[in-house]
């Protein structure tokens, strides 16, 4: 098995832990994915955070243009390894 990884940054919390969430119904994801607060260096406020939805896919299943796409509904992204 490889040990491929996805990151999906997120605007704030919320839409972080919708998406976590939605991955599960949308793709089948049996393991849950970790939520991890990402703040510039040195900025405490988080406004001004992303919050990144890390999830391993070690059977190479997951297409990344869909994972991109779904990440665009919370106005997110798909980071590139």
């Amino acid at each position: 098995m490889s040990d491929v990884r996805h990151v999906l940054v997120l605007p704030d919390r919320d839409a972080a832990e919708e998406a976590a969430q939605a991955l599960g119904e949308r793709f089948g994801v049996r393991e849950e994915p970790r939520i991890v607060r990402d703040a510039l260096a040195g900025e405490d406020d988080a406004e001004d955070a992303q919050w990144l939805v890390l999830l391993r896919d070690e059977e190479e299943r997951l297409d990344a243009a869909a994972l991109d796409e779904f990440a665009g509904e919370w106005e997110g992204w798909r980071e590139e390894p």
